[in-house]
């Protein structure tokens, strides 16, 4: 294997572990957003996690963040919970950058 086979074979695998985690934090970061929404909505126990896990599969409709934070602000419009754009995407920020935080820190 020639020198620039293993940089390639470097840089494939960085990519690839890159990549995990970072869907690791989003896919945490939407539980977290998830959970949230959920005490906002009234929800608790087997209901508030079936809403979060529901709000992470949402993540698979498009690419970005829209779809996430289409979910989460036409759930929350519907039961009359006041919560503007710009504190539900301040929100998913702060919560994403907890994830990030906890994926570095290990756990």
């Amino acid at each position: 294997m020639s020198t620039f086979d293993k940089r390639e074979e470097g840089f494939e695998s960085k990519f690839a572990h890159d990549e995990t985690l970072r869907f690791k934090a989003y896919a945490r970061r939407n539980r977290a957003l998830g959970l949230w929404a959920a005490e906002k909505l009234g929800l608790s126990g087997d209901e508030a996690a079936a809403y979060a896990t529901a709000v992470i599969e949402s993540d698979f409709d498009e690419a970005g963040d829209d779809d996430v934070y289409r979910k989460v602000k036409t759930d929350l419009d519907a039961k009359g919970v006041d919560v503007s754009e710009h504190r539900l995407r301040r929100t998913m920020e702060e919560l994403l950058a907890e994830a990030i935080a906890s994926i570095k820190a290990g756990a």
